[in-house]
């Protein structure tokens, strides 16, 4: 592709070199960069791509696009172009590069605290029961119609995520559905996308290591349905504070959800057991294989996607009451003993709380709970401790345990957590480092009719224990122990 048609439209400060040569591949990773590549520097987290230029023309690229003036020697052989900002000219070249895949699909973006898998999930599964071509970016897995894909983010970076767009185009999906983490937003990972609709699910404590405060975790999500055009839909969560904040400023159309107020997509909750819930969407009553309030607003914020995607309501309902829950979502195993084990990704305070809260409401007081809950290293530290409160004051025995430590000492983190307790409340605990000793702990502790709750890693297969992956599958560990 030629230069000249990747950068339309990208605001350039200076060209040096040849103006219009052939581009024979896009990255921001010097290690890709291959003879003839275009390599757009940008600045990172942790480190800055204007670092790695001499690098990236050892390996021969052509083409060098940066923001910083920092070049002090300039080879003939390269052409150089100094744009405004890099990370937005990335997203736009891959866009470019990709022949603008996402204006071929119906793109619909998921964004909030809590809740974006399961959403993004069920919403792929959904138009593929109904016969679709369609693709998913998530968490958990990516989808191309039926192929998988392994995922390293909730968000991939613009060159892998146009290329994940493109993958669907040329698969013949029509739809496409992705989780859009703050961390995208921010970082401009979906920029130059088109989005058909954009759906807020809520907004709770989390990423405060990279955000700094609420409120600008906050705007970083608004900044999303601030970026809709008027053509897309904006689907908010008005029973959160922060859903009608989302709409201010958007272009798109505007519409709501809600189970406590009034709203285009209302929902009622009659009864609540492990196996589902009775619930009424719209007028229309059904059976639903989810457990926990939470989980009713997730179906709601499906359901209205469906209907503004445009399928229709009775046969939206129909297939909801078919879905089941995404892996490590509210997955739930059973003893012959007559003991429940839940894993659950809860990995925020108020995910905890939702997820515990459901488990008090359909237990009505029969049985105990025993919860087994850590946190992620290099991450949000001011969550810890109220993460131990949560657990400690809606459970009825706590262990806590290691989650993915990271570059952290592991017993560094539970000290963390446990400073958020009285001392009464740390007496009643207990302490076990090794996450598979704690769920055999918390396992021999159960009785018949109780509930084991183990949260924080929900569809992970790993331990991340000093930028080493080992795998630890929580379902494998609890379906071993039931099963025996």
């Amino acid at each position: 592709m030629k230069l000249s048609e990747l950068l339309s439209g990208i605001k350039t400060l200076a060209i040096k070199g040849k103006g219009d040569v052939d581009v024979s591949g896009i990255s921001a990773d010097s290690r890709e960069i291959q003879p003839g590549f275009l390599f757009v520097a940008v600045e990172g987290i942790f480190t800055d791509g204007h670092a790695y230029i001499g690098k990236a023309i050892e390996q021969e690229a052509s083409v060098i696009v940066y923001d910083k003036p920092m070049i002090e020697e300039f080879f003939s052989r390269v052409t150089y172009v100094q744009v405004e900002n890099s990370v937005a000219a990335l997203a736009e070249i891959a866009s470019k590069w990709f022949g603008e895949p996402s204006k071929h699909l119906k793109l619909v973006g998921v964004t909030g605290t809590n809740g974006k898998t399961t959403v993004a999930t069920l919403l792929y599964r959904m138009f593929r029961a109904f016969g679709y071509g369609a693709g998913l970016l998530s968490t958990v897995k990516n989808y191309v119609n039926d192929a998988v894909f392994p995922t390293t983010h909730t968000t991939l970076d613009p060159v892998h995520l146009n290329s994940m767009l493109r993958k669907m185009v040329d698969a013949g999906c029509e739809y496409a559905f992705m989780e859009v983490s703050s961390h995208a937003v921010h970082q401009k990972r979906v920029h130059a996308l088109r989005f058909e609709g954009g759906i807020f699910t809520n907004l709770t404590q989390d990423h405060l290591d990279y955000h700094k405060t609420m409120l600008e975790y906050r705007n970083v999500k608004k900044s999303f349905f601030d970026s809709l055009s008027a053509q897309a839909f904006a689907l908010t969560n008005t029973d959160d504070k922060n859903g009608a904040v989302m709409l201010q400023n958007t272009k798109a159309k505007k519409y709501s959800y809600s189970v406590k107020g009034l709203a285009d997509f209302k929902a009622r909750i009659f009864e609540k057991h492990f196996d589902g819930t009775d619930i009424e969407i719209n007028g229309k009553e059904l059976v639903v294989q989810f457990v926990g309030v939470f989980n009713v607003y997730n179906l709601l914020a499906v359901y209205g996607a469906g209907v503004l995607l445009g399928l229709q309501p009775d046969e939206v309902l129909r297939v909801l009451s078919t879905l089941t829950p995404v892996a490590g979502r509210f997955q739930t195993f059973r003893s012959r003993e007559g003991v429940t084990a839940i894993v659950d990704y809860a990995h925020t305070p108020d995910a905890l709380t939702n997820v515990l809260n459901a488990i008090h409401e359909v237990l009505e007081k029969k049985g105990d709970i025993v919860t087994v809950v850590g946190c992620g290293g290099n991450r949000d530290k001011t969550k810890r401790p109220i993460m131990a409160r949560e657990a400690v004051e809606l459970s009825d025995k706590v262990v806590f345990t290691s989650d993915n430590p990271r570059f952290e000492e592991p017993q560094h983190i539970l000290d963390d957590m446990l400073a958020g307790l009285s001392d009464a409340q740390k007496r009643g605990t207990l302490t076990i480092v090794d996450r598979r000793e704690a769920i055999k702990t918390a396992c021999a502790l159960a009785k018949s009719g109780d509930v084991i709750l183990i949260a924080g890693k929900g569809h992970e297969d790993y331990q991340d224990v000093k930028g080493v992956k080992h795998h630890f599958d929580d379902s494998e560990e609890v379906r071993k122990i039931i099963e025996n």
